[in-house]
């Protein structure tokens, strides 16, 4: 009986105390809470390792609510505001800065041709019919004109192509176009038909510049021989102010400005009297203009030859 009431008391202790798996040479091993502990720090050191490892975490800036008040708050554009953003402040370079100057001075030239020509222009459109039938018949004069000199030099080639003594004939057209030579430079006299201009410049208005496009009409309109004031006007002939007068080719003259002048009068009236002409832009000066028509007009001021420097004829 004893000895199975202490049975039980035996298993109770072997329970409440350590298990002993076994004994060998003497030393013992403990299971339980041992192993449960060194699983349990290995646990906590694993979440330490990573966290050395990873990076360091960077710290969350604003989130959207932030940014999409900020781009609530930039201005809307418009197509013309960015397109202005976009040319201002501009961005020149060297080649386009040449490129602009070059178009510039070609565009302001066109703008002074046209408006030299607008100014041409409105002189004829506001001429009267009847003058713009005369300045239509003296351009029809002209070409007219020019027809029978070609027409002219046409038969001289021909006779001196035809002639039996073409020595002879060629002598006589040198002598005649010697002759011709002399009228215009005014080494000898001349006569035949012809207009008189009268110019009276009272208060002093008148220019050389006036006079010399009276010269140079004159000339257009087919004068041969042309004398101002007693001086002979020749392809070499300048005109310039002097004082209360004018000279030419260096000689004073005063006014009244005479001239005389050889030629068809049908074409050197009217080239004096288109609509802003000559005689308009005299007379808006307030001087008096008088043309005269003429069946003979005496041109003998003369003009010394003058023997060229360098000039040699290279005829044999």
């Amino acid at each position: 009986m004893s000895d199975h009431d202490e049975t039980p008391t035996t298993n109770l202790r072997s329970d409440a105390g350590p298990k002993i798996v076994g004994q060998k040479d003497g030393g013992q091993r403990e299971t339980g809470p041992k192993n449960s502990g060194q699983k349990n720090s290995g646990r906590e050191e694993t979440p330490t390792r990573l966290r050395r490892e990873l990076p360091e975490e960077v710290a969350p800036g604003p989130t959207g609510p932030s940014e999409k008040t900020d781009q609530e708050e930039q201005p809307v554009l418009t197509g013309r505001q960015r397109l202005v953003m976009g040319l201002w402040p501009p961005r020149v370079t060297r080649a386009q800065l040449i490129v602009a100057l070059l178009l510039f001075g070609l565009g302001f030239g066109l703008a002074v041709q046209v408006a030299s020509n607008s100014d041409n222009d409105s002189a004829l459109r506001g001429a009267r019919q009847t003058d713009l039938v005369r300045i239509l018949d003296e351009l029809d004069d002209r070409t007219q004109r020019l027809e029978e000199e070609k027409q002219g030099l046409e038969d001289q080639r021909t006779e001196l192509e035809n002639s039996s003594d073409q020595a002879e004939e060629a002598r006589k057209q040198t002598v005649e176009k010697e002759r011709q030579l002399g009228i215009l430079a005014g080494t000898v006299a001349a006569e035949g038909p012809g207009i008189t201009l009268t110019i009276n410049d009272t208060k002093g208005a008148v220019e050389a510049d006036m006079l010399l496009d009276a010269i140079q009409e004159l000339r257009a309109a087919g004068a041969e021989a042309i004398q101002v004031n007693g001086v002979r006007v020749v392809a070499s002939t300048y005109l310039t102010d002097s004082g209360k007068g004018i000279s030419v080719d260096g000689n004073k003259i005063t006014q009244p400005y005479r001239f005389k002048v050889i030629g068809k009068p049908q074409d050197l009236e009217p080239a004096l009297n288109i609509p802003g002409g000559v005689v308009q832009t005299l007379e808006k000066e307030q001087a008096t203009v008088i043309v005269e028509r003429a069946d003979k007009i005496i041109v003998d001021a003369l003009r010394a030859a003058k023997q060229p420097d360098y000039a040699r004829s290279s005829s044999q």
